[in-house]
């Protein structure tokens, strides 16, 4: 049993720490960083678990080595962040899957972030106010301590009762859990962005609304947005260190 928990670890620190070489040989380096340091983390794990001297000579090595690469990962964020340049692009293809908003947006998500600015003209129907709803519910799950969510959208002139009081109530439930939902309105709005406090800023082609609609109230990807089908569309992340005055 004990055999089989160790392999069933070292097959999982594999899985990740492929998807970080994936990710690092394609320039994605804040997301390869994310998958080194969880791979790393289940190496460690199993280097625990191991009883043979040769078996824990070959994990240390390997986990030194991919440690060395996250540092000079971590190292290469860093000096673009400071020099302003910091630019990854991710391209979703059509009916892919596995991109819910959590896994989308966890390598940006740190501890330090309080604040977030929503930037989207079509949060208006009622698929668009869930896909919101998801998005605020990602960040009340996530490690970070928001405080403040800002949402700069446009009205719907068809049917502004159901937006508004979607999102009333939506700024209701939030403030009982210790968030302030900031609402404003634009006739004018057309890009999309989406701004963290912790100077990452992603821009998403179709802002959140990229998920194609569900096949059937009982078809995978209904409840879980990670087995959703997506619509083909270009995520572009840039990083600042003067969000709050954007």
């Amino acid at each position: 049993m004990a055999q089989n928990h160790v392999a069933g670890m070292e097959a999982s620190a594999v899985s990740v720490l492929k998807r970080a070489v994936e990710l690092d040989q394609s320039s994605r380096f804040q997301e390869s960083l994310v998958c080194y340091q969880e791979g790393i983390q289940l190496l460690m794990h199993v280097l625990k678990a191991v009883k043979e001297d040769s078996k824990k000579g070959h994990y240390r090595e390997k986990i030194k080595s991919y440690m060395d690469r996250a540092e000079q990962i971590k190292a290469l964020v860093n000096q673009m962040k400071e020099d302003g340049k910091y630019h990854e692009q991710i391209k979703i293809p059509e009916d892919a899957r596995g991109y819910s908003y959590a896994a989308l947006f966890k390598p940006y998500i740190s501890t330090v972030l309080t604040e977030v600015w929503v930037e989207d003209p079509y949060i208006r129907h009622t698929h668009q106010l869930y896909n919101f709803l998801r998005f605020c519910e990602m960040l009340l799950k996530s490690p970070c301590k928001v405080k403040n969510i800002h949402l700069l959208t446009s009205q719907d002139e068809t049917d502004g009762s159901q937006q508004g009081g979607a999102l009333s109530e939506l700024k209701e439930d939030l403030r009982a859990q210790g968030v302030n939902l900031d609402l404003h309105f634009s006739s004018t709005i057309h890009d999309r962005e989406i701004r963290f406090d912790n100077g990452w800023i992603i821009k998403i082609g179709r802002g959140l609304d990229y998920f194609k609609r569900p096949k059937g109230r009982f078809s995978t990807g209904y409840c879980d947005y990670d087995l959703r089908q997506c619509q083909e569309t270009t995520v572009d992340i840039f990083h600042t260190k003067h969000t709050k005055n954007l």
